[in-house]
């Protein structure tokens, strides 16, 4: 360890512990509008995400992850069943911005990946805006392709939606 650099503690954890659920709804709420200045629209939009999987998740083939610094919950990200079989989506991805850097958003898209070939699905989808660059770059890594891009209005801004794909075969 270099002199006066501190080593930071790092887990990557299931979203199972009281609070985790509500934090992920919370933290996307707060970082998007302080970073994009989404409004409530998109706090919405996770809130739902988040609810459907709290209400009805099936825990052979989905999950959610937490990752934490130093004890802090300072990531999430949620493996869900889409509606066409053999498909599952990727959704809420998110790294504060005190633990960028740590490599944490690559490895909550790993983990969810991991999980996903274990559940046996065959492609993962993710939805997400162009304007997440840091995002893009990470999916890119793991290996997604863009399949589809929409300029569209929501959050309060006009925005390009992009849907991703990840073939697992």
């Amino acid at each position: 360890m270099v002199e006066g650099v501190e080593r930071r503690q790092v887990l990557i954890r299931r979203a199972d512990r009281p609070g985790d659920l509500g934090w992920i709804v919370m933290a996307h709420g707060e970082e998007y509008a302080r970073e994009f200045g989404w409004n409530t629209e998109f706090e919405a939009l996770a809130a739902g995400v988040v609810a459907a999987y709290a209400a009805r998740h099936s825990p052979a083939t989905e999950a959610a992850w937490i990752a934490e610094v130093d004890g802090e919950r300072a990531g999430s990200v949620l493996l869900v069943a889409d509606d066409s079989p053999g498909v599952a989506r990727l959704r809420v991805l998110l790294v504060t911005p005190a633990a960028r850097g740590l490599g944490l958003g690559s490895r909550l898209v790993e983990e969810s990946l991991a999980f996903a070939r274990r559940a046996g699905y065959r492609q993962v989808t993710l939805w997400t805006t162009a304007d997440l660059l840091s995002a893009r770059r990470i999916y890119e890594h793991a290996g997604f392709r863009l399949v589809d891009e929409e300029p569209r209005h929501a959050f309060g801004h006009d925005v390009v939606g992009q849907t991703w794909a990840l073939d697992l075969r």
